[in-house]
Parts: C-alpha cells; sequence; structure tokens
C-alpha cells in the first residue's frame, strides 16, 4: 500500500485519516485549494491521545505496524471507558469496527514510527460487542451558525473560514448535541450571515430551520486577536443559543504563533461542545416556543349526511324515490338455495333490489330488499306465492310451506311413555 512519506515530524491535528476496504486507512493532509469537504456526521466512538513507538523493515511497514498498535491500544481504551473490563479481540474483527485513524502527531524515520493517534470505532459494530446501545440519545437538531470575528469583520458563510472548517472536522460521534452543520455551499451564505444572527424575528428564523430540518439555532463565536503579525494570537470563544442570542459560556485560548490557529480553533470547538453538552444536561437548551413548528388552520370540510345503509342509497338513485329496505332472514340448506330465493323475491312486484347481505350456507342467510311500499304488503305478496312468513316491520323470515324449520325438534310420538 503506498502511503506518502513524511520526511519530518507533521502536526496534522486537522488531517483526517479516510476509511478504506477492511480497516486500512490513508492519511491526508488538509490541502488549502481544496473545496469545503463536508461535515463529519458519523456516529463513531472516538478515542485519542494514543502513544505508538514501534519498528519496521521499511517506513511504510513501521507505520502500518504503528497503526495496528494504536487500534489494539485503542479498543482496550474504549473497553474499559465503556465498562467492558478492556478484553482484546483479533486483529481481524478490529479490522471490521475501524472505521478511522486521526494523526495527532507522527515523526517517521527510515523503519521507527513514533506518533500520537487518535482511533475512530464503528458505533454500531463495537457498541453491539461491548454491549452498549448503538445510538445515544440526543439533543433535538441544532442549526450550527459559526460567527469569526477577525479584523473586525464578522464573516459565517459569506467567505471560506478557518472557523467553519474547523466545525466541519469537528467528530460528534461522542457528542449528546446533534449538530446540524451547513457546508457553506448554495443558498447559505445568503440564509446564514452575520447580520442574520442579531435578527430574532421568529418567523424568519422558523423558515430557515425548516429548510436545514433543525429545531433551534446554536452560534458558537470566535474573536481572533492577533498581537502582531505571525506572533501570538488569541482566541475569545462564546457558546450563544437561541434567535436572542443568549450566553451559555465564554473563555479564551491562545497559541504562541499564526501557525497555531487551527489548533488554537479545534481546541475551542470541543470546549464550546462540552459547554453545549453540559447546557443540554442542566436544561439551558430547551428550543424556545417561538420557534416551533405551527400548521396552518385546517379547512373545515363539509360532507353531506350519508344513509347508514348503502342498499338505500343504491335504490333511491334507481327509482328516483326512496324505497324501503327490509331484511329477510331464509334458509339456505345450499348455494343454489341463495340464488332460487332471490331470483323469487325479485320476481315480486315492487321490489327494486335483493341482495344477500349475509350468508350461512346450511344455516340462515340474511337478505337486503329494497321495496317499494308499505313492509305488511310485501309479508302479504310473499304469502300469497306460498311462502310462510314470520316477523312484521323491516326484518320478517320466510320459508316455502312444508320446509322443515333449521334446527326444529321432532315432535314426540303419540305412542311415546313419559318417564
Amino acid at each position: 500500500m503506498f502511503v506518502r512519506r513524511l520526511s519530518r515530524p507533521s502536526y496534522l491535528a486537522l488531517g483526517l485519516a479516510l476509511v478504506a476496504t477492511g480497516g486500512v486507512v490513508i492519511a491526508q493532509a488538509n490541502a488549502p485549494e481544496q473545496p469545503m469537504t463536508a461535515a463529519d456526521g458519523s456516529g463513531s466512538f472516538e478515542v485519542s491521545g494514543v502513544d505508538v513507538d514501534v519498528t519496521g523493515k521499511t517506513a511504510d511497514a513501521a507505520r502500518y505496524a504503528g497503526w495496528k498498535v494504536a487500534q489494539r491500544k485503542g479498543w482496550v481504551m474504549l473497553s474499559q471507558r465503556l465498562g467492558g473490563g478492556g478484553g482484546m479481540v483479533s486483529d481481524g474483527t478490529l479490522d471490521a469496527m475501524v472505521s478511522g485513524i486521526v494523526i495527532e502527531n507522527e515523526q517517521i524515520g527510515p523503519n521507527r514510527y513514533v506518533a500520537r493517534l487518535g482511533v475512530l470505532f464503528s458505533r454500531a459494530r463495537a457498541g453491539g460487542l461491548l454491549g452498549v446501545a448503538g445510538q445515544a440519545t440526543r439533543s433535538p437538531p441544532m442549526l450550527v451558525v459559526p460567527l469569526q470575528w477577525s479584523g473586525g469583520t464578522g464573516q459565517v458563510f459569506e467567505q471560506k473560514t478557518k472557523w467553519q472548517e474547523a466545525w466541519g472536522r469537528y467528530r460528534t460521534g461522542n457528542s449528546s448535541v446533534d449538530y446540524v452543520r451547513p457546508a457553506g455551499t448554495g443558498p447559505d451564505a445568503m440564509l446564514l450571515n452575520a447580520g442574520q444572527i442579531g435578527r430574532p424575528g421568529r418567523g424568519w428564523w422558523r423558515t430557515i430551520l425548516d429548510q436545514y430540518g433543525a429545531s433551534d439555532i446554536l452560534v458558537p463565536v470566535v474573536r481572533l486577536y492577533r498581537q502582531w503579525p505571525g506572533g501570538p494570537v488569541v482566541g475569545v470563544f462564546e457558546a450563544r443559543h437561541g434567535p436572542d442570542n443568549h450566553m451559555i459560556a465564554k473563555f479564551s485560548l491562545r497559541v504562541g504563533s499564526s501557525d497555531g490557529v487551527d489548533a488554537l480553533l479545534d481546541a475551542g470547538v470541543k470546549r464550546l461542545d462540552e459547554a453545549y453538552q453540559s447546557a443540554l444536561s442542566s436544561g439551558m437548551l430547551n428550543t424556545d416556543s417561538g420557534l416551533v413548528y405551527v400548521p396552518p388552520p385546517a379547512v373545515p370540510v363539509v360532507i353531506d349526511d350519508i344513509p347508514e345503509d348503502p342498499t338505500a342509497v343504491a335504490t333511491t338513485a334507481a327509482g328516483g324515490t326512496e324505497a324501503t329496505v327490509i331484511s329477510i332472514q331464509f334458509e339456505t340448506p345450499g348455494a343454489s338455495a341463495v340464488s332460487a330465493t332471490e331470483a323469487a323475491l325479485r320476481a315480486v312486484p315492487g321490489v327494486r333490489s335483493a341482495l344477500t347481505s349475509s350468508l350461512a350456507l346450511g344455516g340462515v342467510s340474511v337478505m337486503r330488499v329494497g321495496f317499494d311500499g308499505d313492509p305488511a304488503a310485501l309479508s302479504a305478496a310473499l304469502a300469497a306465492r306460498g311462502w310462510q312468513v314470520q316477523g312484521d316491520g323491516t326484518t320478517l323470515r320466510i320459508r316455502r310451506t312444508g320446509q322443515p324449520s333449521q334446527g326444529a325438534t321432532p315432535a314426540a310420538a303419540d305412542n311415546a311413555t313419559s318417564g
């Protein structure tokens, strides 16, 4: 595997080792001419500060061996941190779980590799092996608007800033705050600028939050003060929240020269994340009620009265006048009895429709009949056609004359003796 060789110590706290197949990773420096990369939103467990000092036949072999050692040490540290006891697993299992290597500091010699590294473990795979939840409970999605003041000018996404890059580099896998970090492209520069931060109007903020799928706003602020060109740099960091720009925390950090500005900002992002997590646990990151989405009022829907009986609707539409719906129970020893009874009912004058609504072969079925007239008239017409009719009103029971009733008990013989 080809690895870029470095001839002197490289302070690449900002360089993220990109993932390759099987846990093998490649270190990539941050090139100024490259466009802004997407923010790291992976849910990985991160273990930092892993020191390695190994030798090998070549510089590449030593470096690869150092990364393998870092995986083993990192796993032990992660297991102890999550209560797993610190037991080891095989290198093949580690290769499947490791999603990246972070180079914090490294020195490469002809056959020796000395470095301080960070290891990223897949939350789903490592969490399952350690018996912890794959996804931690997090805050509602918070839109991050990183504001940088430098030289008296405030910038968010109007131009690419080091503060924006620092928030893009930060890995949020171990944070309880669900950050929504815009990439600074498209409409970001127009919607999220230094002027918008000072506008407390909830209506426009709701529109912006809807565009990014967030519920609230976080405004991390840094003010950079340079003592002289190339000299010490002081960063004053502020953790602010909500459309009213409430102050949550404030602190200062200092580096000895301009070369350390990136490390200064990375440390500031980490401290601000800790401040936001602390505010979340103490209940200070509650969403403003004015930012809650308010749905438009529902338009009332007028529904005409619908008759309970769908057959009544059909018969009314067919004849133009309302028909009486009558439920008729009839015995159905077989399928042929169903069709024969329906045909016999349809042949009665005044019957518009006859449809079996409840079928019980070998028992008693129910037919719904639409009839023009009084139910007593239908009862008389059926009796005239040889049917025995029982019941009154809109519920009748019919059977052919001489047909035994379903479930009837045979009469006792005349010569039967009683006990």
